[in-house]
């Protein structure tokens, strides 16, 4: 652990902060703090910022109430920027994105990417999280052709009547101990869940919460809910 007398604060007297997800590693903001600010955000373990145009400190949260509950702070070899792994209450961006880096500038084919030397095997960047936020995205704009946005024209009805079509194709997969054709269904029932929690409005991070707190549930607790055939 440094102190953070051995931090360089610009001549305005801040430092960049990048804000990551620790369970994702998603990139969520880039903000600034200066020494104030960093101070409350190590005194409270959430992340206070500096606003460089309202010139005032402001807590991550305190309107929203999605705080940012910080996990680590690291700073970088020059000791002039600083890396935040937080666990969030919520989205990052204002604009209600999961991250405030939604907007694709440019992304390079799989192949361009990988020297000519390198030895690996073909890698996709999918993230349920980037799902997510492209069915925000469909939702919004409706394109026209889209089968999600035949979806979301229809409504939830349609939605969920998908969604029970998939389970059932997931169920007589399984049941015929076809993996590959499990793993075909399944993938299908997890867009079309995905459209759903969309339409509802329930992100990625409300499912990872509520798995997350299932560990301090004791497996009688379920046990005693069941009736009694159940058992």
């Amino acid at each position: 652990m440094i102190d953070i007398e051995k931090l360089h604060f610009n001549r305005r007297g801040l430092i960049p902060a990048i804000v990551v997800d620790a369970t994702t590693g998603k990139v969520l903001t880039l903000a600034y703090m200066n020494r104030e600010s960093l101070e409350k955000s190590i005194e409270k373990k959430l992340t206070c910022f500096y606003s460089r145009s309202r010139h005032e400190l402001w807590l991550k949260g305190e309107t929203s109430g999605h705080y940012q509950h910080i996990v680590s702070i690291t700073a970088d070899c020059d000791y002039d920027a600083l890396v935040i792994k937080v666990n969030k209450d919520g989205p990052a961006c204002h604009t209600g994105h999961d991250s405030c880096f939604h907007h694709p500038v440019f992304e390079a084919k799989a192949e361009e990417s990988v020297p000519d030397n390198a030895q690996t095997t073909p890698q996709s960047d999918f993230s349920f999280d980037r799902l997510y936020a492209l069915l925000q995205d469909r939702k919004q704009k409706l394109p026209e052709g889209s089968y999600t946005s035949y979806l979301f024209n229809k409504g939830i009805d349609k939605i969920l009547k998908k969604v029970g079509e998939e389970s059932t194709e997931v169920i007589i997969a399984a049941k015929a101990d076809d993996k590959k054709e499990t793993v075909y269904e399944v993938a299908d029932l997890a867009y079309h869940l995905m459209v759903m929690m969309t339409e509802m409005g329930i992100t990625p991070d409300d499912i990872r919460k509520e798995l997350a707190s299932r560990h301090i549930i004791d497996h009688k607790v379920k046990q005693e809910k069941m009736t009694g055939d159940d058992r």
